[in-house]
């Protein structure tokens, strides 16, 4: 497995994972017109080159020339990293791809000196026994309006890489 940064030559293969990973995923939670919605709010060409031009740091999961997925991460306080975004095309799920990204994250994190990651989850997605799994914990609760009637209804789950004092 290979991860490296992306480029706005990268833009219509995240598109594309985006696509394909978001029915399956949100399909019993959001209505059609909400994932329609929120594909081009969060994936739109312009959205995604100000991300990837952005101090964010956006990462495409790479096999043999294939790309699996993408993630971004940024340092958003001292000590904290914020985990945005982590999509796998979905024939890569349950395969451990998910694993060794949120790996290469912790590693990244810890020489950067982060001892807390945190990511939103939807609360009725699978993905959140998938973190909890690795280690991450339910912190809180969080009701995000994200416009035109919508709203995220997420947990906001921490990681915690140092050890208690």
């Amino acid at each position: 497995m290979q991860f490296r940064k992306a480029d706005i030559s990268d833009i219509p293969v995240i598109q594309q994972i985006a696509e394909k990973a978001w029915r399956p995923t949100y399909s019993h939670i959001l209505t059609e017109e909400q994932t329609l919605y929120m594909l081009d709010m969060m994936y739109s060409a312009d959205t995604l080159q100000k991300q990837i031009k952005s101090s964010i740091e956006f990462y495409l999961a790479n096999r043999d020339q294939q790309t699996l997925g993408y993630f971004s991460f940024e340092i958003t306080e001292p000590k904290r990293m914020k985990l945005h975004k982590i999509y796998l095309d979905p024939e890569q799920k349950s395969k451990g791809t998910g694993s060794l990204i949120i790996e290469y994250v912790k590693q990244h994190a810890l020489k950067a000196g982060v001892e807390q990651i945190e990511l939103n989850v939807n609360k009725y997605n699978s993905a959140v026994q998938f973190y909890e799994k690795l280690g991450f914990f339910r912190a809180k609760e969080m009701v995000l309006d994200i416009g035109n009637g919508y709203v995220m209804d997420d947990y906001v789950m921490q990681l915690n890489l140092m050890p208690a004092q």
